[in-house]
């Protein structure tokens, strides 16, 4: 897998977690330009940043705002499955 996979996997990942934020944090939304293109940026992840900060500049259109989401804390991920049932088929 090249970088830009990687990355590419990594941006779609926040950008999931980052609209579960907004669902839960509605008032976080607000502070956000309309028609703003966020950015997706990892504290201490200068890589990653660097590629989001390159591939925001080849895409954003004129007269809209660039906004960066930096996440400083990200927790574990964890299944939410409470039970599993499990069937041998042969």
């Amino acid at each position: 897998m090249t970088n830009k996979q990687r990355y590419v996997e990594k941006n779609s990942m926040l950008v999931k977690e980052f609209d579960r934020y907004i669902l839960e944090h509605p008032e976080f939304a607000d502070s956000l330009p309309d028609n703003a293109l966020v950015v997706m940026q990892i504290e201490g992840d200068e890589e990653f940043n660097n590629w989001t900060r390159e591939t925001a500049q080849s895409v954003a259109e004129k007269d809209n705002p660039v906004v960066y989401v930096t996440i400083t804390e990200l927790k574990p991920v964890r299944s939410r499955i409470e039970r599993l049932k499990l069937e041998s088929v042969a």
